[in-house]
């Protein structure tokens, strides 16, 4: 296991490097305020697997996590699901102003592949690292997802199928970034046809369960709102039923534990994150 909290000091450290301004405090608000840091977990259990420090994976981890931050600031403004609460705390437009809000988005995405070039890893991974932030959180990534969310907000008809195509980019993009990063940090590149199966897999498994959540946990008790539900927005749940919607998540840990199988190593620390993203409450 990591010590998760020298990994908080090395994020504060790094998102508040540089010019002082009330941009970065917003970037700050937003990133140290809590998160379950699922995607940096991910990528420090797939190093241990590969036999790896952890500690080597601290940049790359940052970098995520900055992305991720990002794109919820961004995803809460009015323009887009325009939610006044996150991780438990009023939304960054709520608690600064929506132009600080937008600036300190694009901030933390620029200052994410400034912080990745410090992974302690020769250039041609570098350049590898960094093509994949780009690749996995760009406009072929969780951008794309987005955009199939923003056009999904008109649509009269979506179908199950639609809400898989949206959740692949806008969920399972970032949740399969980890393995791919780990991969090329381990000089393991081989291994990533795998790594985005059971990336998609846990991306779609991840979001069923938050529709499930959104369904049946109060907006205090998750740190965010329930605006899908209230707003009415097809969902897994509200397609599939809920009573299906937990077989699915069920289904997708058995797929997700089948294909960890094929790998050599200790996987114990992978189960323990499956396990608890299978049954979270929040």
């Amino acid at each position: 296991m990591i010590d998760l909290d020298a990994f908080e000091s090395y994020l504060q450290t790094k998102v508040k490097e540089g010019q002082e301004g009330r941009v970065k405090s917003a970037m700050a608000y937003s990133l140290v305020n809590g998160g379950k840091r699922m995607r940096p977990q991910l990528l420090f259990a797939t190093l241990q697997l590969y036999g790896f420090d952890p500690t080597i994976g601290f940049p790359c981890a940052s970098a995520i996590e900055m992305i991720h931050t990002y794109s919820l600031i961004h995803d809460d403004l009015p323009a887009m699901d325009d939610d006044d609460m996150r991780r438990g705390q009023p939304s960054c437009h709520v608690q600064f102003d929506e132009a600080t809000a937008i600036l300190a988005g694009d901030g933390l995405l620029t200052r994410a592949f400034d912080v990745v070039l410090e992974t302690n890893v020769d250039a041609e991974k570098k350049v590898g690292l960094v093509s994949a932030l780009s690749k996995y959180s760009g406009v072929d990534g969780m951008i794309y997802g987005q955009e199939l969310d923003l056009k999904a907000e008109s649509a009269k008809n979506l179908t199950l199928d639609d809400v898989f195509s949206i959740d692949t980019y806008k969920t399972a993009k970032l949740l399969t970034l980890p393995f791919v990063c780990a991969a090329i940090i381990a000089g393991k590149e081989e291994d990533i046809p795998t790594w985005q199966k059971i990336g998609y897999a846990l991306g779609i498994q991840f979001q069923i369960q938050d529709d499930i959540l959104d369904q049946t946990q109060s907006s205090q008790a998750l740190g965010k709102s329930t605006s899908d539900n209230e707003n009415h927005k097809q969902t897994f749940v509200s397609l599939m039923g809920l009573e299906a919607a937990k077989k699915k998540v069920l289904s997708y840990q058995t797929q997700i534990e089948t294909m960890l199988s094929s790998f050599e190593g200790d996987l114990s620390y992978l189960q323990t994150l499956i396990d608890f993203m299978t049954k979270r409450t929040y």
